[in-house]
């Protein structure tokens, strides 16, 4: 590999070397985004994000997310506040937002869920009107757009993942957008111990920087991602295609509405389907095909958050709907027809 020899050449590893700003670089114009910084892993990135803005206090929040969201804000030291999700987009629910919000609530932090916005417009104005900070966890959401623009620019920050498992990957890794030069330059410290020259160090930051490894590979994905795109929304169609008239199997994004990424193919499986959410997943295991119960549990059922006055059960029960009835499908872009055509068959011969 050239790249991995130009590496070991420039004796540069990590601590943003060449490859590094070349990424960087390339992120920007893909994306159409100004500033990035590029993190180890998107988890690393929402502490970082709590850190920068310097939270405190509440943040409210979807409980419908992988755990990193939750974690993220009491590895902060903030408390969440959980607030149910929209039945349709199963995002947090832009509407019950305000009457969560509190004198110590600091920020938002939105979920942009399998790649489908959120009610940005609306976040953002509850956000301005209250004096709120909005992080959005953009996890799944590479190359999604809003409107003529990247929807990684949306909020004060935006957190990608270029996790093994997501549309574009670097095996490990993640990038912080920002809306300044100046918010650009704060998590660039902060993601090197807050080092700002030799013989400063002067905030509280740790190690997150991305190493010349990953960054040289995530410049070789960038080559290939809009093909693998088009390769996921084959996979798409097909399964839409073919389970389309199948009772009790309805899809999360309706026809023309899902994400331009087609990062996941989540179902919601009722009660007319008459194994159940549970027991298709088993009988798909038991076939050697791995789904997701994703996300199930929901966050505010884990033990460090029940306690939380926001994680009543009673007060989440779009979340609690969803969560048990939803299944992620194997979604990849070598996924052939046959082994598809496999995982169709099983779904369909209840």
């Amino acid at each position: 590999m050239p790249m991995l020899a130009e590496i070991w050449e420039s004796r540069i590893l990590t601590n943003g070397g060449p490859f590094h700003h070349r990424f960087t670089e390339a992120l920007c114009r893909y994306l159409g985004v100004e500033h990035i910084t590029l993190v180890a892993n998107a988890t690393l990135g929402l502490m970082l994000s709590v850190r920068s803005l310097e939270l405190q206090g509440e943040v409210i929040t979807t409980p419908f997310s992988f755990v990193a969201t939750g974690h993220s804000l009491l590895w902060g030291g903030v408390t969440p506040v959980f607030v149910d999700i929209d039945p349709v987009s199963l995002n947090i629910d832009a509407s019950l937002i305000e009457r969560a919000i509190t004198p110590q609530t600091s920020a938002i932090m939105g979920v942009h869920c399998y790649g489908r916005p959120c009610e940005v417009d609306t976040i953002n104005s509850i956000a301005q009107k209250h004096g709120l900070k909005v992080i959005y966890d953009a996890a799944h959401t590479f190359g999604v757009r809003h409107g003529q623009e990247s929807l990684l620019s949306q909020g004060d920050l935006s957190v990608i993942s270029f996790h093994a498992t997501k549309v574009f990957n670097t095996f490990e890794g993640g990038a912080i957008v920002s809306r300044s030069a100046e918010s650009k330059l704060r998590l660039d410290r902060l993601i090197n111990y807050g080092i700002e020259d030799e013989l400063t160090v002067g905030s509280l930051g740790f190690n997150a920087k991305m190493s010349e490894f990953n960054a040289a590979l995530g410049l070789l994905q960038l080559q290939h991602v809009d093909s693998y795109i088009s390769k996921r929304q084959q996979v798409d169609l097909r399964y839409r295609e073919a389970l389309a008239d199948t009772p009790g199997i309805d899809f999360v994004h309706p026809n023309g509405k899902q994400p331009e990424n087609y990062y996941a193919f989540p179902i919601l499986v009722g009660p007319e389907y008459s194994l159940g959410r549970d027991g298709l997943y088993d009988k798909l295991r038991k076939a050697g095909i791995f789904s997701r119960k994703y996300f199930f549990p929901v966050l505010s059922d884990f033990p460090m958050y029940q306690s939380l006055p926001s994680a009543n059960p009673k007060l989440l029960p779009v979340a609690h709907s969803v969560a048990s009835r939803v299944l992620c499908l194997p979604m990849h872009p070598d996924l052939s027809a046959e082994d598809q055509d496999r995982i169709i068959s099983v779904i369909r011969n209840v």
